[in-house]
């Protein structure tokens, strides 16, 4: 049996579940920014987060872990089977189910699906085609994401890719009675003791970070704050689907100053293999320092 590659955060074991890895075109699309020569220049990229010729390496997963008796789930994903404008997202036939239970959360054992906000490439796996209809995929879980995220997309004047993504992957789950709305106040929500949520605003207005905390070990994951490790050592780099690129640079700048140095392991929802690791400072601004699976959120070695 295939394994999935895993950290500890103190006793919580934190599954990455990959669905597939995204084609080298989207990076210069995302990041308009980040240039091959930019990319060049920071060599601690190579040969993990980016390719010698400058291209980004951008991946789509969720994270699984289990924390206060409840199994969770953040972020699902682009899905498959869906219809969208992507062609890299358009009609997928991955194995993500099969390798969601082989980490041993099969669908009907998940308790909690986080959505740290509602783009088509997080919120994919919420459903899945039975007898031509689209269904909750984790039909015993509660599906949580910020009031102001559902509002905004709500009152939102929407084109006609997105309004197919929340037919077929947001209002089947609100349809079914288990989407969650959540008011996230500026020091975090406590869904229960380990679990965390971190308001993030910017990418979109209701954006959110998943803090995990157990025996003194943190980790945070990102979810779309930080797409990729080269907005460490430019956080001016936005992405160009931001809502509010400003606001996005922003808590972008903060959350990093605020893991810089710290033994918190940031885990990145687009980040390629490693995936994880811990926020040190680089040249007036910040780099990754890997932390490989199966190593622990602990005290690091000395940079």
């Amino acid at each position: 049996m295939t394994t999935t590659p895993s950290w500890t955060v103190g006793d919580i074991t934190v599954h990455r579940i990959d669905e597939t890895p995204l084609p080298p075109a989207t990076g210069p699309w995302l990041l308009l920014g980040a240039t091959p020569g930019l990319v060049a220049e920071q060599e601690w990229l190579r040969p993990d987060f980016a390719d010698a010729d400058g291209t980004l390496r951008v991946d789509s997963h969720t994270f699984a872990f289990t924390v206060g008796g409840l199994r969770v789930l953040v972020d699902t994903g682009i899905g498959n089977g869906k219809e969208r404008a992507n062609p890299a997202w358009h009609d997928l036939k991955t194995d993500y189910l099969r390798t969601l239970t082989a980490a041993g959360f099969p669908p009907d054992s998940v308790d909690l699906v986080i959505l740290t906000h509602l783009h088509a490439d997080h919120v994919g796996w919420n459903t899945r085609k039975a007898d031509g209809d689209w269904v909750p995929t984790f039909p015993r879980a509660r599906y949580l994401t910020s009031r102001t995220e559902r509002e905004f997309w709500a009152a939102y004047d929407m084109d006609e890719a997105r309004e197919q993504m929340f037919q077929d992957s947001v209002f089947p789950v609100e349809e079914a009675g288990l989407l969650d709305l959540v008011d996230v106040p500026a020091e975090g929500l406590t869904v229960t003791p380990g679990l965390r949520l971190l308001p993030t605003p910017g990418h979109t207005p209701g954006h959110m970070a998943v803090e995990l905390a157990d025996q003194g070990a943190t980790a945070l994951i990102t979810g779309d704050c930080v797409h990729h490790p080269v907005q460490l050592a430019h956080p001016a780099i936005g992405a160009c689907v931001d809502i509010d690129p400003q606001r996005s640079e922003a808590t972008r700048r903060a959350l990093l100053d605020s893991l810089a140095g710290t033994d918190t392991l940031l885990l990145g929802t687009h980040f390629a293999p490693p995936t994880a690791g811990r926020v040190v400072t680089h040249d007036g601004a910040y780099r990754l320092s890997p932390a490989s699976p199966t190593s622990p959120a602990g005290p690091r070695e000395v940079e």
